[in-house]
């Protein structure tokens, strides 16, 4: 079965809707036949079909009223019209009213093999189509997994044997690490890469919101719902969804996502149709979700059926001989956006990247370099391009460029201020990037005194 791709066909007679059947049932689709528009429709209203095959002439129901109904009902859903070779005129005036196409009785299989995989492919360019508009705000470049240290080495080899896989792969590690280039890497190798990747950023969506998201809702299902809205299941039907961050979804939403990636199903809001679905999951965790599940915030099913290929990624600290090649592949992207010709990083600015932990991980070494290109003002990146916002090299760069030895405590008040300014007062960004829990940060403030001056 072609990932449970369905087909329903409406009409009256016998002979068509069994010939049907077969050619389709052949070529690997599920099929349903209904002998009347009202039992045609009644399926449809329960169900998710990929293509519709209507005969214009029934006994009940006139074709075109029906197919306008179905068009209210699903605009994705191709509808192709089965007509009489006298009545091509019906069939051209349907095709106004958005019906995809035409079958003229009598047709050959090869004939009907053909318009089904014009309009199966139709209907994954509408669907990518609506993801395309609603991530259109949200798009940015992304990267390569770069790295060149025995740890990234042996992720890339997980990558390399479980990409061409369909297993769910669960990736950790902290904030920053690049958990969803490597999603994206697993999903490239993948014999899904030409099908959707879709995000679902669990740590970003406020959770009444979520299963509106996820599953999308039917029109009318909700106040001011005036059409049809897809989910994100359903916009990764054939491809792969990635939950990032899926730790942050409460217990009752990790029910609804281990029912839908285990039934291979999932329901619109509003809606009793349920859509079939075949996708490959992949879901990241800076937390540690073993624990969690030990504590009873996260399902134990759900951790098992996510973590079939675990992967972790160390933080940067731990493997700085990925940092000369990650700073040369940013010089590159952000020297080519600037439109600057930047030959390199000085001796003693690569010194300094090398030896800081950088608490943020990938995130914050893209960063400072992104911000020492656009103040560059020679071919090379100087220490004063790097420290010069303050945030970017932390304490030991900006000890070096004032030639003095600082206390420690002088050290960490210097760095906690600058990351507070750099995160323009959000404290539990902070806590974050400093490593710390909010608690933790906040006592620091106050030993530090700076309660009045941290946002600015």
């Amino acid at each position: 079965m072609r990932n449970g791709i369905h087909m329903l066909i409406i009409d009256d007679e016998e002979a068509v809707r069994d010939s049907m059947s077969q050619v389709l049932v052949k070529e690997g689709y599920a099929a349903k036949a209904a002998e009347t528009g009202r039992e045609g429709m009644a399926l449809f209203s329960q169900e998710t079909f990929e293509v519709v095959f209507l005969d214009l002439r029934l006994p009940d129901i006139d074709g075109l009223s029906l197919l306008r109904q179905m068009r209210e009902a699903s605009q994705e859903t191709p509808v192709v019209i089965i007509t009489a070779y006298g009545s091509i005129e019906s069939a051209v005036e349907a095709i106004k009213l958005g019906a995809f196409e035409y079958l003229a009785k009598p047709f050959t299989p090869e004939e009907l093999r053909v318009v089904t995989k014009k309009a199966l492919d139709n209907r994954m360019m509408i669907l990518e189509n609506i993801l395309l508009r609603r991530e259109l705000k949200a798009r940015r470049e992304f990267d390569q997994v770069v790295g060149q240290s025995q740890a990234m080495r042996n992720v890339l080899d997980i990558v390399a044997r479980a990409g061409p896989t369909d297993s769910a792969v669960l990736i950790t590690g902290e904030s920053g690490t690049g958990k969803e280039l490597v999603a994206r890497e697993i999903h490239g190798r993948s014999l899904r890469h030409s099908q959707p990747f879709v995000t679902v950023d669990c740590g970003a969506l406020v959770e009444p919101l979520l299963e509106d998201e996820l599953f999308g809702h039917a029109r009318g299902a909700l106040a001011g719902a005036r059409e049809t809205k897809h989910g994100r299941f359903e916009l990764a039907n054939g491809g792969t969804i990635f939950f990032n961050e899926i730790a942050h979804l409460s217990l009752p939403s990790q029910s609804k996502v281990f029912r839908a990636i285990q039934e291979r199903e999932v329901t619109r809001l509003g809606s009793a149709r349920p859509i079939k679905i075949g996708i490959r999951m992949i879901a990241s965790s800076s937390a540690n979700i073993a624990q969690a599940v030990n504590h009873g915030a996260f399902r134990e099913d759900l951790f098992y059926r996510l973590s079939v290929v675990p992967i972790h990624l160390p933080p940067l600290r731990d493997r700085k001989e990925d940092i000369p090649p990650l700073v040369d592949y940013f010089l590159q992207k952000y020297g080519r956006r600037a439109a600057k010709t930047i030959s390199g990083v000085s001796n003693r600015a690569m010194l300094a990247l090398t030896e800081y932990d950088w608490p943020g991980n990938i995130r914050e070494l893209e960063n400072t370099i992104e911000r020492a290109v656009a103040l560059c003002r020679g071919s090379e990146i100087e220490m004063e391009d790097i420290v010069s916002h303050g945030i970017s090299m932390g304490i030991p760069a900006l000890t070096w460029a004032g030639g003095q030895f600082k206390t420690l405590s002088d050290i960490e008040r210097e760095y906690i201020k600058a990351v507070l300014r750099d995160q323009e007062g959000n404290r539990s960004r902070a806590a974050t990037i400093l490593g710390i829990n909010r608690k933790t940060l906040w006592a620091k403030i106050k030993k530090y005194g700076l309660e009045r001056r941290d946002s600015k």
